[in-house]
């Protein structure tokens, strides 16, 4: 019977690969039954047209190492195991994760004056692995009016907190010289420690909502605050 977690074991992988898999799932198995269950690095970069509207945010995902093995091995990519991908596995990989489903927010969101805007759909698609993380790149067309000098923010999340973004990859602004951002990290009070400390104890198959907890997502979400004066 093997040790490892359900969701490394039902994968089909070569023992030397599978040996690795299980080694990942005993160091991470308490994760697996909580949440979140992935953990992404976030980086995002903001174009801006001649005019200092929003036109473009191109979205940077590096996936933690832990789903990154799990998810090529399910896509059975790299058999001969030397981190490197072939031509053929690249392309299998490039969009594995933009299959949304309608009305799917692709776990971003960007408000200005408190309105949320309208994002096109994933464009400008790529994928590459490297050092046994997944990177993806997409970029999103801002389909909604921009007003120049009100500040935008950002906000890389999922809702039901299945995965944890983490901005810790460059945020670049494109167009406008004068524009600055910054990032606000989320203040752990009493109420998020407690709220997290409940997350952790969830069944791996239950979600925040189906247990009556807040939008815990949005909760514990990095802000990224961008400003660009009017010119």
């Amino acid at each position: 019977m093997s040790n490892c977690p359900n969701p490394v074991a039902a994968l089909s992988i070569d023992p030397m690969r599978k040996t690795l898999a299980c080694l990942f799932g005993l160091l991470f198995a308490a994760p697996l039954g909580a949440h979140p269950h992935v953990f992404i690095d976030t980086g995002l970069e903001l174009s801006f047209d001649s005019a200092g509207q929003l036109e473009s945010v191109r979205v940077t995902w590096v996936y933690d190492e832990f789903y990154s093995l799990l998810i090529t091995e399910d896509m059975g990519l790299d058999p001969d195991y030397d981190g490197i991908l072939t031509e053929a596995e690249q392309a299998e990989l490039t969009g594995f994760d933009m299959q949304w489903v309608e009305g799917f927010n692709g776990d971003l969101e960007i408000f200005q004056k408190g309105d949320l805007l309208d994002l096109s759909g994933p464009q400008k698609i790529s994928a590459s692995y490297q050092d046994g993380r997944i990177t993806t790149v997409h970029t999103r067309q801002v389909m909604s009016p921009t007003v120049v000098g009100q500040p935008l923010e950002l906000m890389p999340y999922d809702l039901s907190y299945y995965t944890a973004y983490d901005v810790t990859l460059p945020v670049v602004l494109k167009g406008q010289a004068a524009c600055r951002h910054r990032l606000e990290v989320p203040d752990l009070n009493e109420g998020l420690i407690e709220l997290r400390a409940k997350l952790q104890m969830l069944d791996a198959e239950m979600t925040p909502e189906e247990e009556g907890l807040p939008n815990i997502g949005a909760e514990l979400a990095t802000r990224v605050i961008v400003t660009c004066p009017v010119s």
